[in-house]
This record gives structure tokens, C-alpha cells and sequence, in this order.
């Protein structure tokens, strides 16, 4: 899977901990879903998973990892990944884009991603099987990327990984989970919160002032190839201006919040949030407080790559300290009294 700030990877085995021990869960809602681990993790335990994130990488991730059933599309993705592994390189939008304007990829591999990414487009593959051969592209080039693991900035020299030829692979997708097909959806998290009723919903908000879409806008333009008006030294798309959520933003976090445990429909619920947030441990236990009882564990991590290394300007001068080096990351877990 690609790199990702705020990735439950360590956090994985607790989280499954917590499901496993809800009597007779067969459904998970998995509601601000990034990359899909946790609902790749559900959905290889049994569990009908129900994915949602309001952007297209993530609901691209989310169609191959959740929805997607390895039963049903392996012989057309081993095909296609072959078939996209022989096109000739092209450089287009992609290349001066991400190659040129700045230094995501190499201009080697831009070419390479432009052509593949304009066959797929001309296919007019299913739904399903699309969102497998992107994810499969999507993960190629974070493999040659030179970045620390978000798309805010490039390396100042190429990473050494940069200079491999991209190479697309058949992504890790699962057959149909036991307890029955899994779904990814596109909507905004308090209606997806309404619209479900499941076991268990998982919530991992963003929960500071740095936006998963600014974050991974190559992927988001790379999955929707609108190629968008971009901005600035790192070439955001220009609607990362516009398209905020409340949950980077103190001053509505904690209503957005708020609206999202209102409306949940779950036995269960399971929220991961980070003492570097916006909302506090006490915030979120009396939120949660007024649903049902709440228990609270802790997990202690280093910190990001990113911020280990520190503040640079745009010339690569180091301008900031490091203020701390670990952060903790809570599991907060629910039990509705009135489910």
C-alpha cells in the first residue's frame, strides 16, 4: 500500500482486537477509510466492510481493497498489469506536471505513468476492475517517488528509489469476505454515519490542520485525471484551496465531530485519534460519554519522517525546531446503550 501519514499499520493489531471482541459482528463501517488498510485488515478477518472517504484516491483504494473481490477480477488485472508494463513511454500532462514544474517522479517514469494512465482512460473499464489497475499504478509510483511520504515538498536531490523504472504489480485484494460483499462509498462522513447501520464503525478523522487532500494531491489528480489547474512549488490542484474539511479547522472540529457520533448507527463504535489534535482526550470522552461508556487505550509512536527531520523554506534551509519526537495515539471505544 503506499505511504501514508497517519497509517494504522502499528495500530492494526489493537484495532482487530477491539472488533474481534464485539459478540457476533459480521459488519464494519470503516468511515474516513485513507488507504484502506484497516478495511483490507476487516475484510481478510470475514467482515462485510462498508468504506467511506470524501476523496477519489481514497475511494479508489477503498473499490480495490473492500469492494473488489480477487475471485471475481484476478485474470483481467494479471492481464492488464502486463499489458500496461509493455506500453511505450509518453510524456504528457503527468510529466510537466509532477516531473518538471516539481520533483515527485522522475521525468523517466512521468512518461511512462502519462501513457499508462491515458490507456486505462480509454478502456472505459467497470468500475471495479478501474479501481484495481489505478491502485496498481498509484502504488507503482509511490515505489519510485522522491519524497519523505507526503506530497507537500520533493527532495531537493532525486531519491535513490526514483531512478528505478516503474513497474506495476497485481495489488493485495481479497476475495469476497465471508460475511458478505464489501462496499466503498464517496459521501460526506455524517451522512455516511447515518446512512449505515453496521456492528461496529471505525472512525479515524483528520484531526489537525494538515489536509489529506493537500497531502496526496498527485494521487487525487492521478485517479480523477481532470489535470487540474494547479498552484505553487509542490503543484497542488487548485480546488485543495477550497475543498477544506471542518476537521482541519479548530474552530469546527469539534461540531463536525459532534455530528458524525450523533448519527452513527453502531452497536460499537472504535475512534483512533491523536494527542496532536485539535481535541483532546477529555473532549472526545465526553462527547462519546453522552452515547454510552467509553474506554480509553494508549499507544506511544515516534513521530513522522517529516517531522523528525524538522522545517525547511523552500531553498531547503532548515527554519524550524523540532518540538517532540513521539506522539501518542489513542483507541477511544463506545459501547451504545442504546444499541
Amino acid at each position: 500500500m503506499i505511504k501514508y501519514l497517519g497509517s494504522k499499520r502499528k495500530l492494526l493489531p489493537s484495532i482487530l482486537e477491539q472488533v474481534d471482541a464485539v459478540p457476533e459482528c459480521c459488519s464494519v463501517l470503516d468511515l474516513f477509510s485513507g488507504t484502506s488498510r484497516v478495511g483490507h485488515a476487516l475484510k481478510q478477518q470475514g467482515y462485510r466492510v462498508i468504506s467511506n472517504d470524501h476523496n477519489a484516491y481514497a475511494h479508489t483504494l477503498a473499490t480495490c481493497y473492500v469492494q473488489a473481490d480477487r475471485d471475481q477480477l484476478l485474470k483481467d488485472v494479471q492481464q492488464l498489469v502486463e499489458e500496461c508494463n509493455q506500453i511505450t513511454a509518453q510524456a504528457g500532462w503527468f510529466t510537466e506536471t509532477f516531473c518538471l514544474q516539481s520533483r515527485f517522479i522522475h521525468p523517466r517514469n512521468g512518461a511512462r505513468i502519462d501513457a499508462i494512465r491515458e490507456h486505462l482512460a480509454s478502456l472505459s473499464l467497470e468500475p471495479e476492475l478501474e479501481a484495481v489497475m489505478l491502485v496498481s499504478l498509484m502504488e507503482a509510483a509511490d515505489r519510485v517517488d522522491s519524497t519523505t511520504g507526503v506530497q507537500m515538498a520533493y527532495l531537493k536531490q532525486w531519491a535513490a528509489r526514483a531512478r528505478k523504472d516503474l513497474a506495476m504489480r497485481v495489488p493485495d485484494f481479497l476475495p469476497q469476505a465471508a460475511n458478505g460483499k464489501g462496499e466503498a462509498h464517496c459521501l460526506d462522513a455524517a451522512e455516511a454515519a447515518s446512512r449505515f447501520k453496521v456492528d461496529v464503525a471505525y472512525l479515524d478523522p483528520p484531526y489537525n490542520q494538515h489536509s489529506y487532500l493537500g497531502n496526496y494531491h498527485v494521487w487525487e489528480s492521478l485517479v480523477r485525471w481532470d489535470k487540474p489547474e494547479v498552484y505553487g512549488v509542490a503543484c497542488k490542484r487548485t480546488d485543495c484551496q477550497t475543498r477544506k474539511s471542518p476537521f482541519n479547522r479548530k474552530r469546527q472540529i469539534a461540531e463536525a465531530m459532534q455530528q458524525v457520533i450523533d448519527a452513527l448507527q453502531a452497536k460499537v463504535a472504535i475512534i483512533s485519534f491523536s494527542n496532536e489534535g485539535y481535541l483532546s482526550r477529555e473532549d472526545l470522552e465526553t462527547m462519546l460519554g453522552n452515547r454510552g461508556n467509553v474506554t480509553v487505550l494508549e499507544h506511544d509512536y515516534k513521530r513522522y519522517v517529516g517531522a523528525q527531520i524538522g522545517i525547511h523554506n523552500q531553498k531547503g534551509r532548515k527554519v524550524g525546531k523540532v518540538s517532540h519526537l513521539r506522539n501518542t495515539e489513542y483507541l477511544f471505544v463506545l459501547h451504545d446503550q442504546a444499541a
